[in-house]
C-alpha cells in the first residue's frame, strides 16, 4: 500500500513538473530594448542595447518579443542572430533611424536577422535609413556616387531565415533596397509601407533570391527601382493585392549575366495595380552565356495606370550600353497574362523581346485591354520577337501572337 501510495506521489509529481514546463514554454516574455539601456533620444547608439535584448530574448524557451517602445532610436549595422530557442518577435513601435556615417555599417546590411525560424518583424514603426541626411555630411559627400556608397546600406536583409511574417512596418529613405530575402523559406510580408523618391537608384523594394514560399499582400511600394525583384533561385511566391508605384514594376531578373544556372518558376501575380510605373510586369534576361529556366509563371486581374511598358519581355536586357551581347540561354516558357487592362504611356504595350536561341514558348494572352492615346490619335500596338504561344479572348492592342 505503501509503495503504490509513494509511486502515485512520484507520478502525480512527474505529471504537475510536465504542465508546468509546458507552461512555461507557451508563455510570452518581453524584453524592452530600455531594461537593456536603450534611449530614445534620436542620438544615442543603441546597437548594443538592441543587441542584449535580443540575446537574452532568443534564449528564452518560451515565446520571446523583443520590444521597441514609442519613441526615436538611432542604431548603427547590427545582425541579429540564431537559432533561438523558441518563437521571436521583434516590435517595432518606435521609429529607428541610421547613423549618417558610412564608417558606422560594418555591413552592406543595416538590420540583418539570420538562422532563425518562427520570426516576426512588426510593431507599426518606422526604419529610416537617413540617407537624405548621410548625403548632406560632410565628411560623405565625396562618396556619394562611389561604388562603396551604391552597394550599402540595404535596410532590413532576412539570411536563411523560416516561417517568418513581417507586418504593419513602414520602410523609408532607403539607399539601396528596403528589404532581401534569400535562402528563405516561407516569409510572409503584408501591410508593409514602402518608399524612396523616383529617382533614387538601385532603392528596389522587397529583392528575393534562392528562396521559396515566399508571400506579399496588402503592400504598397513606392521606389526609386524594381517594386519587387525575384532573382535566380526563387519559387514558390505569390503577389496578391499590392500596389506599385512609382518604380520600375515587378520583374523577374535580371538573370543570365553570369555562366551559372539561373531557375525560376511557379509565381504567380494577381489583384495588383501599377501607378506611373516605367514598366508593369517585366521578365528580363541578359544577352549573355548564362543558362537557365523560367515558368510556370501567372499575371492576372492586374490594372495599369500611365505605365510605360505594361507587359515586357526583355532578353537583350543591358542596362548601361554598350554590351557584348549574345543570344540569351535562359528559356522562358508556360507564362499566362490573364485579364489586364488600363492604360500605357507608351505606343507599344506589350513587348516580347525573345531570344533567338532559346525562343518564349507557351505564352498565352487572354482579356487584354491596354489603351494609349497618341497624339495622331493612334492606339497601343504589340511587338513579338522570337515567341510561340495563343490568345484568348479580347486583344488590345491586337495580339502579335
Amino acid at each position: 500500500m505503501g509503495l503504490k501510495l509513494t509511486f502515485g506521489w512520484v507520478c502525480l509529481l512527474i505529471l504537475s513538473l510536465s504542465v508546468c514546463i509546458t507552461e512555461a514554454q507557451g508563455q510570452t516574455k518581453d524584453f524592452n530594448v530600455k531594461n537593456y539601456g536603450a534611449i530614445a533620444d534620436g542620438s544615442t547608439d543603441n546597437s548594443k542595447a538592441f543587441l542584449k535584448a535580443w540575446k537574452e530574448a532568443c534564449e528564452w524557451t518560451g515565446r520571446a518579443r523583443v520590444w521597441i517602445p514609442i519613441g526615436t532610436y538611432r542604431v548603427n549595422s547590427v545582425k541579429f542572430e540564431g537559432p533561438c530557442k523558441g518563437p521571436i518577435a521583434f516590435v517595432i513601435k518606435g521609429y529607428l533611424k541610421a547613423p549618417t556615417e558610412p564608417s558606422l555599417f560594418i555591413t552592406q546590411n543595416w538590420i540583418n536577422f539570420r538562422y532563425i525560424n518562427n520570426l516576426t518583424v512588426s510593431g507599426g514603426g518606422v526604419l529610416d535609413v537617413n540617407f537624405f541626411n548621410l548625403l548632406s555630411c560632410s565628411k560623405c559627400k565625396r562618396l556619394t556616387s562611389s561604388y562603396a556608397l551604391q552597394i550599402y546600406f540595404q535596410t532590413m536583409r532576412f539570411d536563411f531565415v523560416t516561417n517568418a511574417w513581417v507586418h504593419h512596418l513602414r520602410s523609408i529613405n532607403s539607399k539601396n533596397t528596403h528589404f532581401v530575402v534569400f535562402g528563405c523559406v516561407e516569409v510572409k510580408f503584408t501591410n508593409t509601407r514602402i518608399s524612396a523618391p523616383a529617382d533614387s537608384p538601385n532603392t528596389d523594394g522587397i529583392k528575393m533570391a534562392n528562396s521559396r514560399g515566399i508571400k506579399i499582400q496588402q503592400t504598397t511600394i513606392r521606389t526609386g527601382d524594381d517594386c519587387i525583384a525575384m532573382l535566380a533561385g526563387t519559387r514558390h511566391v505569390r503577389i496578391f493585392n499590392v500596389t506599385c508605384g512609382p518604380g520600375h514594376g515587378i520583374s523577374i531578373g535580371s538573370l543570365g549575366k553570369d555562366g551559372d544556372q539561373n531557375d525560376l518558376f511557379d509565381i504567380r501575380v494577381r489583384n495588383c495595380s501599377f501607378h506611373n510605373t516605367s514598366d508593369g510586369i517585366r521578365i528580363k534576361t541578359w544577352a549573355s552565356p548564362g543558362i537557365g529556366k523560367v515558368s510556370a509563371l501567372i499575371y492576372e486581374d492586374i490594372f495599369m495606370n500611365q505605365v510605360g511598358n505594361p507587359i515586357i519581355i526583355d532578353q537583350e536586357y543591358c542596362p548601361y550600353p554598350p554590351c557584348k551581347t549574345q543570344p540569351s540561354r535562359v528559356q522562358i516558357s508556360n507564362v499566362t497574362y490573364r485579364n489586364i487592362w488600363g492604360y500605357s504611356g507608351s505606343k507599344v504595350a506589350v513587348t516580347f523581346r525573345c531570344s533567338q536561341s532559346t525562343p518564349c514558348r507557351d505564352l498565352v494572352m487572354e482579356n487584354i485591354n491596354l489603351h494609349y492615346h497618341g497624339r495622331d490619335g493612334e492606339g497601343s500596338t504589340a511587338l513579338c520577337n522570337n515567341v510561340k504561344g495563343e490568345s484568348l479572348g479580347p486583344q488590345n492592342p491586337a495580339s502579335c501572337i
